[in-house]
């Protein structure tokens, strides 16, 4: 299953920072958060990688090459202006040729040690028990930037609203990694910025977005704040 690490964002949260290095190349104990993702991808023999861009996109391609020192074969979606995460979905899927489905990882997350052969297993089960998904996602607990959350998770079912409203649920923040079908975005056009969110919540109305929620490390790297907090607290040993 081809995956694509997204690393068009601005960052405007990270400056000044990002005024000189996009953010997806900030790095945590010596290594960037694309370098991470890459790592961790070919481990689980997740080797050929599209990568988006658009702001500072050519010091991306600069630092990760074709991605053979990894073991990788990296190509890149270059946006001109970034078309927000669905319109460079829609952008990269020439490059990705999924066979449906295909992996897609914000690369601006930090998540050492996501089971990604678990996850693509969990997900490949689903269809084996005749699931019609368009997207499996990994959701979290809600960090504290975000106390409020994204989706409910109902079983493996993911949606935008609760069971039942006289039982008080709460809601998970969605990871940013998911398993996407590429019919999800056949409908958009070419170069047209678009968010997911809506598209997701369309699925999840005809009960097609599945799930699970994932308990281990993960990271929104937002500010520098965070950012330092993690150089100094996390040991990669």
């Amino acid at each position: 299953m081809p995956c694509l690490l997204l690393a068009a964002g601005r960052g405007e949260r990270m400056r000044p920072l990002t005024d000189t290095t996009p953010k997806p190349l900030l790095q945590i104990q010596g290594k960037s958060l694309l370098q991470w993702h890459i790592e961790a991808l070919v481990a689980a023999n997740a080797r050929r990688i599209v990568i988006n861009h658009a702001w500072l996109g050519e010091q991306i391609e600069l630092a990760l090459g074709d991605g053979a020192k990894w073991g990788a074969q990296i190509q890149y979606s270059s946006e001109e202006t970034a078309l927000e995460t669905a319109g460079g979905i829609r952008k990269a899927l020439a490059l990705l040729n999924p066979e449906p489905y295909f992996l897609v990882i914000n690369g601006d997350v930090f998540c050492p040690g996501f089971p990604i052969a678990a996850f693509t297993s969990r997900f490949q089960a689903q269809l084996s028990n005749g699931n019609k998904l368009l997207a499996y996602l990994a959701l979290v607990l809600n960090p504290p930037q975000h106390p409020d959350g994204d989706f409910y998770l109902h079983g493996e079912q993911v949606n935008d609203k609760p069971r039942d409203a006289d039982f008080e649920e709460r809601k998970l923040t969605f990871s940013g990694i998911g398993i996407y079908h590429q019919s999800l975005f056949a409908d958009l056009k070419l170069g047209e910025a678009v968010k997911l969110a809506p598209l997701l919540r369309s699925a999840m109305a005809k009960n097609q977005v599945f799930g699970e929620k994932y308990a281990g490390p993960w990271h929104d790297v937002g500010t520098p704040q965070r950012l330092y907090e993690l150089n100094q607290s996390y040991d990669p040993k």
